[in-house]
């Protein structure tokens, strides 16, 4: 059986699954940053557990057509699938529901009509099907989004759970001792190279081979790109790819638009870049004066940062001497 690391959105999910009051629940994020395992790590807490991807079992879309009610669609899963969905005791996971936006629009009346059964949805390029959709059930399905690993959980995943603790109990009144802020600065490096994809850091903790975490990176990176050709038909995929580029290339400073290599005008580029924004694989940081709170008082939209989701991705899409950075003692 795989090892499963533990995540910050462990004990989210739980208490979600503990609520009286609990609604259907829509995990969002960026494909491959850990969605569905962190379901399946949740479903340990249940008797049963009911996966239905939509993707695979398009035979079953026809059951969100408006004709079953909630009570009705779990009944004939339960029966396809072979395994009991009982209010309390089953976890009802649709994986993929991209795929059927019939049943993105049908978690409202789960809430509604059925609202014990424990249910959550989860999906690659999700973004890009909610944004079809005019309503999909605002009051009546929680969203939580989900990221790469964080720095702390890279530590815990690393065995450096005291290291973490320490971490977060240090501030500058209490700083770290010289040796663990030493050992924190070389787990940092070790991040910042790696990244927090799942993968990555699932191969780092298994034998710490560097060359075939990259070898993952480039694999991920590809399936990323080839991804583009889904996302939206008003942009081409190349002129994508290349604003993709041109944001690991900018690097610091304000994102400027005539610097992407690319054929396209203006306003694809500007297309492309909200694309890359809504699939969660760039985040826009925006500049603000910061002279008071709140901080967006004094925003300058004209004035946005363009980052890469997982700093692995960004060092690998660059090519970076990675012996070069590791040899470096200034971080």
């Amino acid at each position: 059986m795989e090892k499963y690391y533990k995540r910050n959105i462990d004990n989210i999910l739980l208490d979600w699954s503990k609520e009286q009051n609990r609604k259907p629940l829509l995990l969002r994020g960026a494909r491959q940053v850990g969605k569905t395992t962190a379901i399946r790590h949740l479903a340990d807490h249940f008797e049963y557990f009911a996966e239905i991807d939509f993707n695979d079992r398009k035979d079953i879309h026809y059951l969100f057509d408006g004709t079953y009610s909630p009570l009705e669609i779990c009944q004939l899963l339960s029966i396809l699938i072979r395994v009991p969905i009982i209010p309390g005791r089953t976890l009802l996971f649709f994986d993929e529901i991209q795929s059927c936006p019939a049943a993105i629009n049908r978690l409202r009346y789960f809430y509604e009509k059925y609202p014990e059964i424990h249910l959550i949805a989860a999906g690659s390029l999700l973004e890009f099907a909610l944004e079809s959709l005019p309503s999909y059930g605002v009051g009546r399905i929680r969203s939580i989004f989900m990221y790469p690993f964080s720095f702390e959980e890279f530590l815990w995943a690393s065995g450096d759970e005291f290291l973490a603790k320490a971490i977060n109990q240090a501030s500058p009144q209490n700083p770290l001792p010289e040796a663990i802020h030493n050992q924190a600065i070389r787990q940092l490096k070790a991040f910042l190279v790696l990244g927090g994809m799942p993968d990555v850091v699932a191969r780092y903790c298994e034998d710490g081979n560097i060359l075939e975490c990259q070898r993952i990176l480039s694999e991920l990176i590809l399936s990323f790109r080839d991804d583009f050709a889904k996302y939206r038909n008003k942009v081409p995929a190349l002129r994508i790819d290349a604003v993709f580029r041109s944001v690991a290339e900018q690097g610091l400073g304000k994102f400027v638009y005539n610097r992407v290599n690319s054929d396209g005008n203006t306003e694809q580029i500007r297309t492309a870049l909200e694309t890359l924004i809504l699939a969660g694989l760039i985040y826009p940081v925006t500049h603000t004066s910061a002279n008071g709170i709140p901080l967006g008082a004094e925003i300058n939209e004209k004035y946005r940062r363009m980052i890469y989701m997982d700093t692995g991705l960004l060092q690998c899409i660059l090519n970076l001497d990675l012996s070069d950075f590791f040899a470096s003692s200034d971080i």
